[in-house]
């Protein structure tokens, strides 16, 4: 499995927990609005939760960064490639011009 794969993989792990914390939120409103739990009590909770939210799509924006970082990393690799392979390419057409000469 390639690197942008794995990266590509561990994004969508976060975006999973993102939509299972917010979840849970959505449970602990439930439980509010049920009064199971005080107004004290949910924003506490809310507030530990919305942390976690926040580090995970700060993990994903970097990963998303290092993905594109990569992409063009790939592509200047590629490049390069290109650009070795023409310059052989010019090389063996001059010898082949001087050993006609």
């Amino acid at each position: 499995m390639g690197f942008l794969e794995r990266l590509d993989k561990n994004i969508a792990k976060l975006e999973k927990r993102i939509e299972k914390e917010e979840m849970k939120i959505a449970h602990l409103d439930g439980k509010f609005e049920s009064k199971k739990i005080t107004k004290a009590k949910l924003n506490i909770e809310k507030r530990k939760i919305y942390d976690r939210i926040k580090a995970l799509r700060s993990r994903v924006q970097t990963l998303r960064g290092i993905t594109v970082k990569e992409k063009q990393h790939i592509e200047e690799k590629a490049e390069e490639k290109k650009k070795k392979q023409e310059e052989k390419m010019k090389k063996k057409e001059k010898k082949k011009e001087k050993k006609e000469e």
